[in-house]
């Protein structure tokens, strides 16, 4: 019995791969135990989740877009702030005992 040491390559289609990052990312399993259960390497789904993988949203974001936005954000948390230091006070006034007749 003779045995060949070069393994056999098999080539995926871009579905197949894309199917298999989406697996690995929705299964909650670890790469190893997708690798095996689809006959790839762990090494092939890392490289192809490289490929494939969504990206994140806001990733292609210049420093001037994110300096913008979080000039924005500070400036939006300053507005809720007061908003919520009026409404303290205001609970505060509603809130505090009636005074009662005169004083002595």
């Amino acid at each position: 019995m003779e045995t060949n040491s070069a393994a056999v390559r098999v080539r995926h289609d871009k579905t197949f791969k894309r199917a298999a990052v989406e697996l690995l990312l929705s299964s909650g399993k670890p790469p190893k135990q997708i690798a095996q259960e689809l006959g790839v390497s762990v090494w092939n789904l890392r490289d192809w989740k490289k490929l494939y993988a969504p990206v994140a949203p806001g990733a292609g974001r210049t420093l001037e877009q994110v300096e913008a936005e979080n000039r924005t954000l500070r400036e939006e948390l300053q507005r809720v702030k007061l908003q919520r230091d009026i409404l303290k006070k205001t609970l505060g006034i509603i809130s505090a005992p009636p005074e009662t007749g005169m004083s002595a």
